[in-house]
């Protein structure tokens, strides 16, 4: 007869077993939404990609509106988590400002950006899922902006989030174009050039960094 203590191992187990397989479920169907797009991210094609069984698929998630409405906040997290470990670089920098850019760029270059557009687009004539989405964008943007602009005394913070948002608001139009012409390199000349005019918009001479925590 098994023990309590075994008893606990074994439940732990299972919903260690349980949490991974949730995991390579939410991972898979944001891999499928870059290589598919939305339309074509079925169950079928994420159980696939993330290899176990339609069961298991099914008892996780009961229907895709179930999978995608997951995946939103789960890519939401990881696009959060991504953003706050590289604010340290900033503070590091001697260029805070051209350190700002540099992250928005590294936060948007890549394939979570694209999985986000995929989401975008779909929402647009899918009021659940455009409700959804619009929770997960600004959890995501408040928490990019405001963790940036946190970085800064107190005085600037407002004026560092308003230039977050707009830097944001520029380059997501600039890599959304350059969907139609990939491996140019075109946005990253446009984002350069874009750069050059966003650093006028901000005196990085008043950007006075926040004294970290006591103990840090």
């Amino acid at each position: 007869m098994a023990t309590g203590a075994q008893e606990r191992v074994g439940r732990r187990t299972q919903e260690q077993r349980s949490a991974q397989t949730r995991r390579k479920l939410l991972d898979a169907t944001v891999a499928c939404l870059v290589d598919y797009g939305y339309a074509g991210t079925t169950t079928s094609k994420v159980a696939g990609r993330a290899g176990v069984t339609r069961g298991a698929q099914l008892h996780h998630f009961g229907s895709r509106q179930d999978l995608v409405s997951a995946a939103v906040q789960h890519l939401a997290a990881m696009r959060t988590a991504e953003a706050v470990a590289q604010l340290g670089a900033v503070r590091d920098s001697g260029d805070p400002v051209g350190a700002l850019l540099e992250l928005i760029w590294d936060l948007h270059d890549g394939p979570l950006f694209v999985a986000s557009v995929e989401l975008w687009v779909a929402a647009r004539t899918d009021p659940v899922l455009r409700e959804e989405v619009a929770a997960f964008e600004r959890t995501v943007d408040g928490a990019v902006a405001g963790a940036a602009a946190g970085l800064f005394a107190p005085d600037v913070e407002r004026e560092v989030l308003n230039f977050v948002y707009t830097a944001m608001d520029a380059l997501r139009g600039i890599l959304i174009s350059g969907f139609i012409d990939p491996g140019s390199g075109r946005p990253r000349r446009r984002w350069d050039r874009a750069c050059a005019v966003l650093r006028k918009a901000i005196d990085p001479a008043a950007l006075v960094y926040r004294s970290a925590p006591a103990g840090d």
